[in-house]
């Protein structure tokens, strides 16, 4: 069976953080090496130098990973400029593959989405699960998540998030073993049969009445919304000037889809919520999903009661799908909007606290968590993307 360990730092020097993650992860081991090492840094670090030493201390491991806003490790969540978690695996080879693509885009995301997964599924048949990072800068990330499907099918589970860097939405990368990209899809393919995991995602904002729709489109790009360029629109209903920058609309500027009422209640909301991702020179924006013309979205507005109570309900429903079962390990993503662009550290303390002491009760579990564009969870027993959510990926034991 796999076994994970975890550790995240501030400390500033890049080979200095990585020396101390690997270190204090693998504190009970005999030396530092491992098989994978899973690493979420900021966009502060310099990258080069965490591979270099990466590699140095775990010469046996494949490394890879992403850029993100902050971090949360079981040591609680931070957005220093300099902050690195990861998590480390230790298991037979044939447990675990791993398989990236360059350039991803709005337009080309279903093909990337499946040739990954081709590439993927090559080097290991066997696999229950996929851990995907991918770029949060543009991205249609439903079609993406629609081509890995093709390969793996419905039922194996993906689990991750978009990379960010410090809420510019300008560059964000990944990065397998001393390569570093700028826009590229990476997936972490598990195969350990005793293994699975539990995915769950929530918001909680209020849903606005007056939606917009979507009157001119191609693929996860809005060129207009009722009829006007979409960047103008947004703005003009914002109460912001049309020369308002993209992070001035984060998180005020949260658009809504409307769910199948079958979905509701395992949500706890009735809409799913989408970030745009990235402002065009030409007053379109380009949004995480595909778009097509009709598409209503509305506005949103955060409401801290729905917030906690949706981490709550949420909580609570992993819980019990654990049904007794202790986390092996968690992997969790959230939006940065729901780290300093929305909430102060008072609450973003309270909120991972609210996460962890059910899932782990004061019990040592190995937890790798970052503040991202855009997490992957599923909804309805299906794949979905969702923004401006904390989601929790927790692999237990099978039952037996």
């Amino acid at each position: 069976m796999l076994k994970f360990s975890s550790s995240s730092t501030t400390v500033v020097n890049s080979k200095k953080a990585i020396a101390e993650c690997l270190e204090n992860a693998l504190v009970d081991e005999e030396n530092t090496d491992c098989d994978l090492v899973v690493i979420y840094a900021t966009v502060g670090h310099n990258l080069n130098d965490i591979l270099v030493e990466a590699h140095k201390l775990a010469p046996s491991a494949q490394i890879v990973g992403c850029t993100c806003s902050g971090i949360i490790g079981k040591e609680g969540p931070n957005e220093a400029m300099r902050c690195l978690a990861i998590m480390t695996v230790k298991g037979g080879k044939d447990e675990y593959a791993v398989a990236i693509k360059d350039n991803i885009t709005g337009p080309n995301s279903y093909e990337v989405g499946a040739q990954l997964a081709r590439d993927l599924k090559s080097k290991n048949s066997n696999i229950n699960m996929v851990h995907f990072l991918a770029s949060g800068i543009d991205i249609a990330a439903d079609k993406a998540l629609e081509g890995i499907e093709s390969v793996f099918g419905r039922d194996v589970p993906i689990f991750g998030a978009t990379s960010s860097d410090n809420m510019k939405a300008i560059n964000s990368f990944q990065f397998v073993g001393d390569q570093i990209f700028e826009k590229a899809a990476l997936a972490i393919g598990f195969a350990d049969p005793t293994l699975e995991v539990i995915t769950q995602a929530s918001h909680g904002f209020a849903i606005m009445e007056m939606p917009f729709e979507v009157t001119r489109s191609e693929s996860n790009r809005v060129y207009e919304l009722n009829g006007k360029p979409a960047w103008e629109c947004l703005t003009e209903n914002l109460g912001l000037p049309e020369t308002a920058r993209l992070e001035d609309t984060i998180p005020i500027g949260a658009l809504a889809e409307e769910l199948p009422k079958n979905l509701h209640e395992e949500y706890g909301n009735t809409h799913i919520l989408r970030v745009i991702a990235k402002k065009g020179t030409d007053g379109s924006i380009y949004m995480p999903v595909e778009c097509p013309e009709g598409t209503k979205l509305h506005l949103t507005k955060r409401d801290e009661n729905l917030i906690f109570d949706g981490l709550d309900q949420m909580v609570g429903q992993i819980v019990e799908k654990c049904n007794g079962r202790k986390p092996v390990a968690v992997f969790h993503a959230d939006c940065v909007a729901r780290g300093r662009g929305m909430l102060n550290r008072i609450l973003k303390d309270e909120i991972v606290a609210r996460m962890q002491y059910p899932l782990c009760n004061d019990e040592d579990v190995p937890w790798l968590g970052m503040y991202g564009l855009g997490e992957f969870a599923r909804l309805g027993g299906r794949d979905q993307f969702h923004n401006y959510t904390t989601a929790l990926y927790v692999i237990v034991k099978c039952n037996e």
